[in-house]
C-alpha cells in the first residue's frame, strides 16, 4: 500500500519507498518506521495533509505515490 491512497483520519507506518523518492521527503522526516496520519485532502484530493511527528506536512500525490505505507496500530 502506498501513502497516496490513504483516506483523511487514516494512520500508517512508513515502512519503505518506490522508485525515486523526492529528497524532500526524507528530509522533512517521512523515514521508515515513522507514523503518519491523513488529516485533509485538498477539494480536488491534491496535495494531502499530513501529521507526522508533531507538525503537519504537504505533500503532493506525485510524492505520495512512492511512500510505502502499513496501517498503524
Amino acid at each position: 500500500m502506498t501513502l497516496d491512497t490513504l483516506a483523511p483520519g487514516a494512520r500508517a507506518t512508513v515502512t519503505g519507498y518506490r522508485g525515486d523518492l523526492p529528497a524532500r521527503l526524507l528530509e522533512l522526516g517521512l523515514v521508515p518506521g515513522t507514523v503518519v496520519e491523513v488529516v485533509r485532502l485538498a477539494p480536488l484530493g491534491d496535495p494531502m495533509e499530513l501529521k507526522v511527528r508533531g507538525f503537519l506536512l504537504s505533500v503532493g500525490k506525485e510524492e505520495a505515490v512512492h511512500v510505502e505505507v502499513s496501517p498503524a496500530a
